[in-house]
Parts: structure tokens; C-alpha cells; sequence
């Protein structure tokens, strides 16, 4: 069996690579470097110079192919390299005829928890949707807690409406809905410890990127200061970078992206030097059921798995140009059971789903005119 035919689509909010075998068999990747992805289509096109003709099978060889083809790394090269390894799993799966989590050493759960990604700028607002999402059967939550216009409040007042926001939704959900508070890289290390200093009472989760992601020293450093529990690395790309964290004490959670990290034979050696550390995998997606299945597989087979995200996104109209095996039923989905990935492209919805790229080139400002989060 040999690759026959590369295939970059863009699609809905991203781009899926749908790889062809002259025995007719077909694998799809998708990538979730969602910032750039006509970047990543040029670097396929220039993968495919390697790939066609190759035997699918040889999954970690083509890796190392491709990861080591040129002397240059970043997030755009790893969403590539991670796309054509979820479609190779996709392929191997169904040459099998097993599902993939069977390829990556079997199963250790039987279903996958997930946390529904909820919130709401109001403490009313949060306090609806998380006693919705605890009604509906989730067990954890996450929401970002810092409102629109953050970035010219006082300290004290970001500080107290973020504990308003968060104890609203400890209060909808009770002791039984773990809180995740999600601070997409917008303070400075010192504001960081202050709101995890207030927000401990409410026993959360962990707090997620709070600081920008340019060092992993400092995330590092900022994950050790902490009084809370921290979580990083749904912009890391590699096994380096997420073993130089940890090596420097932090955080108690890794957020990797099959998607962007390497595909599942990367992110599986993640979880490993992750739980080398005693450290915790808490996977990172809110692209849709492409990504989705790819990251279940995954979330299967690694024993310091905790929960999933998941947006109810995958489950709008726009989402169907994706047949998925799997359901979600109430805050869990079981394990995909088909060949392969568990998904397949509608070609009549193909054309029907446009591109819809996610930046608009808006970066948030200051009242000052400065870059807001450039700290």
C-alpha cells in the first residue's frame, strides 16, 4: 500500500488534510494552528514531495521525516506534521480494522470525561451556565473570568470580578463540578498570583495560562509561586518544550493539542514524560469533531488523563460536514468503536462549509493605545 493522493481542504474554521492510497483507502488530519493555516497547506505541499509513494504504515519514520526534513521548527511546521499523522493513525486504523486508540497500546477507560467550555462575562451569566451544564450531566467546567475591558481596570476591581464570576459558578454547581479558570495569557506574573491567591477558597481545578507563553521559564517560575494548581501548553508544539517545563517546576497540568503537537505519536510521549512528573494530561481542542476524535483516541489510552475540552460548537450545524461514529451523552462520550478516526467528510456539505478564518487582525488595546497583553 502506498500514498497515492495529498489533499488540503479549508474548511468551517480550519484546514483538514485528507490523505488518498492506491488501495483506496483515505485518512483525514486536521490542524489546529488556526492563526495561519494557509501556512500550513504550504508546508504540506511540500511534504507531499516526500510522502507520495510512501507506505501510510510507517508512522513514526515519516515523523522523524518530516520533523527533520530542515532546520526549522515553530507551531505552522508541527500543525503540518501533526495533521499528516492523524490522517496516517486515520489510514493504519482502518488497514486494521481496528479503532486507533487500539493502535496507541489499548484502552485504560471505557469513556472519556469531558469539560464543557461555558462562562459568562456576568456572575449571573456564569451562574446560569454552569448549573446548566452541571443539570446536563458535565462534571467540570471552564470559563474565563475576566471580563470585556480587563485591560483598563484597576487591579482590585479585576481581582474582585473575577472571584464574583467564579463563585457564582462554585455556587450553580456545588462541590461535585470541577472549575477550570481559563486567563488566555492576559496578566502579568504578579496580578497572576494575586487573583490565585484570591481564588483558592473556591478549590478550582487549575487556573490556565495566565501569563504570556514567550518563556518557559516564566511559566514555569510563576506555576512554583502559585498557591493554585496552573496549566500550560496549548501553544507548546513539542516534547522538549513541555519537558523543559516541567523540568523547572511547573505546572501540575499539561494542555497538549494533538492538533498542533505533533499529532497523536507526539502527544502520547507527551503524556509520558508528563507522568513521569506526576503530572496530569488535560487535552486541548475547541475546533470541532475532527480534532475531537483524534484527541478521544488519545485521551484513552494515557493513565494520567483527566478530562477533555469540548465545546458544544461540535455539535452545531456547521459542524456537519463531519460524520462522526461517537455521541456525546450528558458530560461524557464513550470510546469511538469504528476504523480509524471514527470520522468521515460529507462531500456534499464540503463545498457548503466556507473557510471562515479565525483572525481578523484585532489585537485588544489599552485606553492608552498601547498592545494590551505585550506584557
Amino acid at each position: 500500500m502506498k500514498i497515492e493522493q495529498i489533499e488540503t481542504l479549508l474548511i468551517g474554521n480550519g484546514l483538514v488534510v485528507r490523505i488518498t492510497t492506491d488501495s483506496g483507502l483515505t485518512g483525514l488530519g486536521q490542524t489546529a494552528c488556526w492563526g495561519y493555516p494557509k501556512a500550513v497547506g504550504s508546508i504540506i505541499d511540500v511534504y507531499k514531495e516526500y510522502l507520495i509513494g510512501q507506505n501510510p504504515l510507517q508512522i513514526e519514520h515519516h515523523w522523524n521525516h518530516l520533523y527533520r526534513m530542515a532546520p526549522f521548527r515553530g507551531t505552522a511546521i508541527m500543525g503540518a506534521v501533526a495533521a499528516i499523522d492523524i490522517a496516517l493513525y486515520d489510514i493504519k486504523g482502518k488497514h486494521f480494522e481496528v479503532p486507533v486508540w487500539e493502535l496507541l497500546g489499548g484502552k485504560v477507560r471505557d469513556k472519556i470525561r469531558l469539560h464543557l467550555l461555558s462562562g459568562g462575562g456576568t456572575p449571573e451569566a456564569n451562574f446560569a451556565s454552569a448549573k446548566a451544564a452541571a443539570e446536563e450531566g458535565f462534571t467540570a467546567v471552564k470559563f474565563d473570568p475576566l471580563p470585556g475591558g480587563y485591560q483598563d481596570m484597576a487591579q482590585a476591581r479585576l481581582i474582585d470580578t473575577a472571584v464574583e464570576i467564579t463563585a457564582a459558578a462554585r455556587e450553580a454547581g456545588g462541590p461535585d463540578l470541577d472549575l477550570i479558570i481559563e486567563l488566555h495569557r492576559k496578566l502579568t506574573p504578579m496580578v497572576a498570583l494575586d487573583l490565585a491567591d484570591a481564588l483558592k477558597p473556591f478549590h478550582v481545578l487549575f487556573l490556565e495560562d495566565p501569563i504570556q507563553i514567550d518563556s518557559i521559564s516564566s511559566q514555569a517560575q510563576i506555576s512554583a509561586k502559585s498557591p493554585l494548581p496552573f496549566g500550560n501548553g496549548e501553544r507548546f508544539v513539542s516534547i522538549w518544550e513541555f519537558r523543559e517545563l516541567l523540568e523547572q517546576g511547573g505546572p501540575q497540568y499539561v494542555r497538549p493539542d494533538v492538533a498542533l503537537a505533533g499529532g497523536l505519536t507526539h502527544c502520547k510521549k507527551i503524556a509520558a514524560i508528563a507522568e513521569s512528573y506526576h503530572c496530569a494530561v488535560v487535552t486541548h481542542n475547541f475546533l470541532g469533531p475532527l480534532i475531537t476524535a483524534a484527541s478521544l483516541h488519545l485521551d484513552a489510552t494515557i493513565p494520567n488523563f483527566v478530562t477533555q475540552e469540548y465545546t458544544k460548537n461540535d455539535e452545531a450545524p456547521h459542524h456537519a460536514v463531519f460524520k462522526t461514529c461517537y455521541q456525546r451523552e450528558g458530560g461524557y462520550i464513550a470510546l469511538p468503536e469504528a476504523p480509524g478516526l471514527g470520522v468521515e467528510l460529507d462531500e456534499a456539505l464540503i463545498e457548503q462549509t466556507p473557510y471562515k478564518p479565525m483572525v481578523s487582525g484585532h489585537t485588544p488595546l489599552r485606553t492608552d493605545g498601547s498592545v494590551a497583553n505585550a506584557v
